[in-house]
């Protein structure tokens, strides 16, 4: 028993050996636009910035709020934090780590030049940054602002000297791709790879690999031949098409977890005139934008069989959704269920509207971002021709819909937003009025606003109470969602696949970082 014993202690340890010399091979269903970790608040860079950068305000695997390059936090007055921060702390250039870094990273946030969809609102609230010392730093708000550590769990700290004047092009060419994080950038092909190598240094948990090569393979079927082959380890975004082959072939685990990303259609709220892609059957621009009218916006809602969605084209890997957030996760909202599919009662609505026989429309959206996008769109397309709306379909690659979206292009187009648990989160990033002075609504791009709601949520964002702050996120909520702000859809469970040897952690985020993946022999 005790040579047994022996041996299997001692192939243990030629496992964690080996493990530490690995190299894994990942590969991602969406793009990274930038390493600029405060250029383009977008999930898959975020996921990337999470492997080389670190916040003060870390998440776990549920996103819940951990210790990281600040080790405590507390309000020490109704209007001040206290962050006493990580001692020892190095960059991957030796640079050490210190208050003077968190206060010259506040100050950089909201002036990234180009930012197509800014971290700003993120620190806005802080009206004063103090540095007591080396490793203790204050942040003063105008009002109470229980929400700072959630906020600063978005924003990934840079180096005072190394960051003073980079560039968003030196992040991308990887010169400035210099964090405290778990690894560093070897190198970078933008759209097709990154080489990261472990940062021996570094303050948290070893990685269990040595090299990471990170690569982004946007087409389903080939991420998918790419696993099966041997070519890359784990894979994101699990092609629904695939999952019952993959949970058939014991060369494969997968990883599942209901997370936090809800996919949704905007709507052009903005121009009180023509909207570019609405027209009449015969293909005259409209004088009024129809989806200035609320009869019009609950009509397209209620044209959409939800339940068709997730059980056919999702083949059940979402849940469908009529709010932000899933049941559980602070300030979901009770009573608020997936709108029931009722075509005769869109018919009528229309009517009510002034469109009995309806009008044409462009539904646009991307066909290489989320999991089954470009089927999704199509598939409302042709609900919204049942019920009069003859609907075009646009798909386009995501770098170039989102940059279009962000121009305010399109008159109706499909997109997700990955929450932080809490709902001022999509409250303030996706239908609150855009404003560059306060950070907020810099997704909003279909430029919804209703300044009462943006006031109360200004309240309540300054609530120090939980539960009371819960109750008016959750009244704020209702209002958004009975003026149909926007269409949801569903909301994702997020899918990763492994090889034999390797194991997943499945992030409520959605996430794909090399953190969350262990050799077997590791576990």
């Amino acid at each position: 028993m005790r040579i047994t014993t022996a041996i299997c202690a001692l192939g243990l340890m030629a496992g964690a050996a080996q493990a530490q010399t690995m190299t894994m091979t990942m590969a991602v269903g969406a793009p990274v636009t930038s390493l600029d970790p405060h250029f383009h608040q977008l999930s898959p860079n975020n996921a990337v910035a999470q492997m080389v950068f670190s916040r003060l305000v870390g998440t776990d695997a549920q996103s819940r709020r951990v210790p990281d390059l600040a080790e405590s936090w507390t309000a020490v007055a109704p209007t001040i934090w206290e962050f006493k921060l990580r001692r020892g702390v190095r960059f991957h250039n030796g640079s050490e780590f210190t208050a003077d870094d968190v206060a010259f990273t506040i100050a950089r946030v909201p002036n990234v030049p180009n930012s197509p969809s800014s971290f700003a609102g993120f620190v806005r609230p802080i009206t004063r940054v103090e540095v007591v010392d080396s490793h203790t730093i204050r942040f003063h708000t105008a009002t109470p602002y229980p929400l700072l550590p959630l906020d600063l769990s978005n924003v990934y700290m840079l180096d005072r000297e190394t960051h003073q004047n980079a560039t968003t092009e030196q992040f991308n060419a990887g010169t400035m791709a210099v964090g405290t994080g778990p690894f560093r950038v070897v190198s970078h092909a933008n759209g097709d790879r990154i080489v990261f190598d472990r940062n021996d240094n570094f303050y948290g948990e070893a990685p269990g690999f040595a090299r990471v090569n990170y690569r982004m393979i946007t087409n389903d079927s080939a991420r998918t031949a790419a696993l099966l082959a041997g070519d890359v380890d784990v894979i994101d975004q699990v092609p629904t098409a695939d999952l019952a082959r993959l949970r058939g072939d014991a060369r494969v685990s997968l990883a599942e977890v209901l997370g936090l990303r809800i996919i949704y259609l905007s709507m052009d709220h903005e121009r009180t005139g023509p909207s570019p892609f609405i027209t009449d059957n015969d293909g005259r621009p409209l004088a009024q934008n129809p989806m200035k009218d609320i009869r019009v916006r609950r009509a397209l809602s209620m044209a959409i069989d939800r339940n068709a969605i997730t059980s056919r084209v999702m083949e059940g890997s979402a849940v469908p959704s009529g709010q932000f957030l899933p049941p559980g996760v602070f300030s979901h909202v009770p009573g608020i269920e997936a709108p029931a599919f009722d075509a005769e009662g869109a018919r009528r609505l229309l009517a009510e509207a002034g469109f009995p026989n309806g009008f044409r429309i462009t539904l646009h959206g991307p066909n290489d971002r989320y999991p089954n996008d470009g089927r999704i769109i199509q598939a409302i397309g042709q609900m919204w021709a049942r019920v009069g709306v003859r609907t075009a379909v646009e798909a386009q690659t995501w770098t170039t819909f989102v940059a279009r979206a962000g121009r305010q292009e399109f008159s109706a187009f499909l997109i997700g937003w990955g929450s932080n648990p809490d709902g001022s989160h999509p409250l303030r990033n996706l239908t609150s009025c855009f404003s560059r002075e306060r950070g907020w609504g810099n997704s909003n791009r279909g430029r919804y606003c209703n300044e009462a709601l943006d006031n109360q949520l200004i309240t309540a964002m300054q609530e120090l109470d939980e539960s009371r702050r819960e109750r008016q996120l959750i009244d704020i909520q209702r209002a958004v969602f009975a003026d149909q702000a926007i269409i949801p859809l569903h909301i994702q469970t997020n899918i990763w696949a492994s090889r034999r040897g390797f194991v997943v952690t499945p992030r409520v985020d959605e996430s794909t970082i090399a953190q969350s993946v262990r050799p077997a022999t590791m576990r």
